[in-house]
């Protein structure tokens, strides 16, 4: 008996072949973009409100969009891959960067092995920058958070100006709240928020290109 995966994949063959669904014919990678992050944005409501029967039938979105996508790579002339490459790329990656599960190595905790997994990423794709991989087109806060944090693990000594200054004790609520009160702030002087924090994300990647020509 074939499992459901099997099942899915069959289900995706079907609708895009000839004689399948007209619209699931008419797309491909680009069109289905909104979809994936719809869904995405979905499942994450659904788990902020603890709703076990929406994250289940919300990770079957996410799934068929992978299933989607997968489908369709494999009509590319040039560069074809379908559901089992992805797969197999996303186990062999899981093992190479879990030496200590599966290759002997000794980390004393999860702050070592998330060291370790950044480390392996960056031999595997060659990356040299701080830059490298970090998807510049995500909202700006998730940018400037990720490429924060990526100064921070290349040790780069940037300076950030910040006429802002949290106290020595606050916790996630109390950040919101502050955050909350400054947007609303910005949005009172009819100030875009997320165009002000992506032109700061631009000027951080450029401190570090510049850092990074030395």
């Amino acid at each position: 008996m074939a499992s459901e995966l099997e099942r899915l994949r069959e289900v995706m063959d079907k609708l895009r072949s000839p004689g399948g669904c007209p619209w699931d014919n008419e797309q491909d990678h680009t069109t289905l973009l909104k979809y994936l992050l719809e869904e995405s944005y979905e499942f994450i409501e659904a788990v902020e409100n603890n709703d076990r029967s929406g994250m289940q039938e919300e990770l079957g979105d996410l799934l068929l969009q992978i299933y989607f996508h997968s489908r369709i790579a494999e009509e590319d002339k040039d560069q074809p891959f379908n559901i089992e490459d992805v797969a197999r790329n996303v186990a062999d990656k899981l093992i190479s960067r879990h030496p200590h599960v599966f290759a002997g190595t000794v980390v004393k905790d999860s702050a070592e092995v998330l060291e370790n997994w950044e480390k392996q990423k960056a031999i595997e794709k060659g990356r040299s920058s701080a830059i490298d991989g970090v998807p510049l087109a995500q909202p700006s806060l998730t940018l400037v958070a990720k490429l924060l944090y990526r100064v921070k693990k290349f040790n780069y000594q940037l300076p950030i100006n910040s006429p802002l200054q949290l106290p020595e004790q606050i916790d996630q609520d109390q950040l919101g709240q502050l955050l909350l009160g400054l947007i609303s702030q910005a949005v009172d002087k009819g100030l875009d928020p997320e165009a002000a924090l992506r032109s700061a994300g631009k000027s951080l990647i450029a401190q570090i290109q510049v850092h990074e020509a030395r």
